[in-house]
């Protein structure tokens, strides 16, 4: 009798534990700064999809398509007040809430994919970004990246220096408008989806996008005949996911430890997998009979120059992207002489960035 009295006592307290766990069972809303025919919205459908595998049992990401639920410029504001609990960016599109985000998001000449990837991973990147997100109450996991954007797409042609001057062009990114001004060229603010059209009607006289796939995506080899490369306005690119803190809070250390996984396995995949499809999207800009020119190396000089005194402008231009920048042109330093060690087998161009001490008499300001 006391047997059956203790086996029906498990029995509850395991049902019990049973239907506690499935209670803790969470749900988000995701969604993206990239409507569906944007090729980079697949980075976030690949991180949520192994969340989704990994974490299935803890938590379950129902995913929308940039648009659907808020407008892309909103996702931001979404993730924050949190309508939303999490939402797939590009950190670059909120330097105008601060200017650290833009070195977060991308470079003007500097860092290449595994720059960043190494930054992120072994030189104390990911910390920074929480640091910088966390100011508006979010948690951030980077987990795409890709290497040199394409250049820009035009009906005239750009092949130096000269012919940037007087050219109105589509350039996302605080730096990136600042280098490009300081060459003639005028930076027009324009959101991903008005780029056909505004090509097409020649309101803008280019743009850049992202890599040649993603331009392909958006179409601008059916309205532009030249391309310019390479592109200098941003060597390398991150993308990431921005969780609202009080959803990250309520997860378990285990399923938090799963979406990070997935962010590490989603990185190398971005990586590779970005590259093929951009040769793919060469291939489809020659097909289409687009000129492509190439900037000489004097041209690259200019321009570098001239990003690394505005890349001490923008740093020196608040505490927070002081900070980004010290972290980043440090671990240039620490990594150059094993880089310059390593030519010609090694990751990338040997780059020290501009001046540390400069930077550094901002960030201890």
């Amino acid at each position: 009798m006391k047997l059956k009295k203790l086996s029906a006592v498990l029995g509850a307290a395991l049902i019990s534990v049973t239907g506690l766990a499935h209670a803790k069972k969470q749900e988000w809303t995701m969604t993206s700064t990239w409507p569906a025919s944007f090729e980079l919205i697949e980075i976030d459908k690949k991180w949520v999809e192994l969340v989704n595998k990994l974490a299935g049992d803890e938590l379950k990401v129902n995913f929308y398509e940039g648009g659907a639920l808020v407008p892309s410029g909103e996702v931001f504001s979404a993730v924050e007040s949190g309508t939303i609990e999490a939402g797939g960016d590009w950190p670059g599109y909120w330097a105008g809430r601060n200017p650290a985000f833009s070195a977060l998001g991308t470079h003007v000449s500097l860092f290449n994919a595994m720059d960043y990837a190494n930054w992120i991973h072994q030189w104390g990147g990911a910390d920074i970004y929480n640091d910088v997100y966390g100011q508006f109450g979010m948690v951030y996991i980077p987990y795409g990246i890709t290497n040199s954007e394409a250049g820009f797409h035009t009906n005239s042609p750009i092949r130096n220096l000269e012919e940037f001057k007087g050219k109105r062009l589509r350039v996302s990114g605080l730096e990136q408008g600042r280098v490009l001004e300081s060459i003639g060229g005028t930076q027009v603010s324009m959101a991903a989806q008005e780029l056909y059209q505004s090509l097409e009607r020649n309101v803008i006289d280019g743009a850049e996008f992202s890599t040649p796939n993603v331009d392909v995506s958006a179409g601008l080899h059916q309205v532009t005949k030249h391309w310019t490369t390479p592109g200098w306005h941003q060597s390398s690119s991150v993308f990431g996911v921005m969780i609202n803190k009080k959803a990250w809070d309520a997860l378990s250390d285990t399923t938090k430890e799963k979406l990070k996984i997935a962010a590490d396995a989603t990185m190398l995949w971005s990586m590779s997998y970005t590259e093929k499809r951009a040769a793919d999207g060469l291939r489809t800009f020659q097909k289409a009979g687009v000129e492509i020119h190439r900037l000489d190396q004097e041209a690259l000089d200019t321009i570098q120059n001239n990003a690394h005194e505005v890349m001490i402008e923008v740093a020196c231009s608040n505490p927070k992207a002081a900070q980004v920048y010290l972290s980043q042109v440090e671990y240039l330093n620490d990594y150059k002489d094993w880089r310059t060690a390593s030519i010609p087998y090694n990751l990338g161009r040997v780059i020290t960035g501009p001046d540390l001490e400069k930077i550094k008499a901002c960030a201890n300001k």
